[in-house]
């Protein structure tokens, strides 16, 4: 067998990609995996009632964010997302920066280091908030960004408010299918 015209290739850059690429998709698909079954969140019209009072109100808030976390947060994005529809700039601005908060934040499986020196994640969130914030506020669309983002926050805490919690499970092998407001027996 000749290899005559063929070019070499070094295995390890295609492989470096490669575990690249798989590890992004297990991370995501490892934090998709918190989100919950929409039918359970929206669809269900039996699970919807007015709290019998100020506590328990408080306490469905408590406890559907804990339960629709992932949910929650897709739903408002989404609504910002829709909100820059109108605003191509920001549109860009706001890909490029969830590019960045991918690579430099969700994706990334060593610590961050510039300079020789280590940066925790904390600061790397601290920033990366920081440089998101100030960089949609200079696209000029600074009204439709914090009108959708409190028109998100109003839709999630309606439906946590509305949503009773009698029916969600938290670890259902774990806990043997205990509701989630249900205390725990000694």
């Amino acid at each position: 067998m000749t290899t005559y015209g063929t070019i070499p290739i070094s295995s390890s850059e295609g492989s470096d990609r490669l575990k690249f690429l798989s590890t992004a998709k297990e991370r995501m698909r490892s934090g998709l995996a918190t989100r919950r079954p929409w039918r359970e969140m929206i669809v269900n019209i039996h699970s919807l009632n007015l709290p019998s009072g100020f506590y328990d109100g408080l306490s469905r808030i408590k406890t559907n964010f804990s339960y629709f976390r992932m949910n929650y947060a897709i739903l408002v994005l989404l609504i910002v997302f829709l909100s820059l529809l109108w605003h191509p700039i920001s549109l860009i601005v706001f890909f490029v920066m969830m590019l960045i908060w991918l690579c430099l934040y969700f994706l990334r499986d060593e610590p961050l280091v510039i300079f020789h020196r280590q940066i925790g994640d904390r600061v790397v969130l601290v920033v990366l908030s920081i440089v998101t914030l100030i960089a949609l506020l200079l696209t000029r669309a600074t009204g439709n960004i914090l009108i959708s983002l409190l028109v998100g926050v109003v839709v999630v805490g309606i439906h946590a408010v509305f949503r009773k919690t009698d029916d969600l499970f938290v670890d259902e092998e774990a806990l043997g299918k205990r509701p989630l407001n249900e205390p725990v027996s000694p």
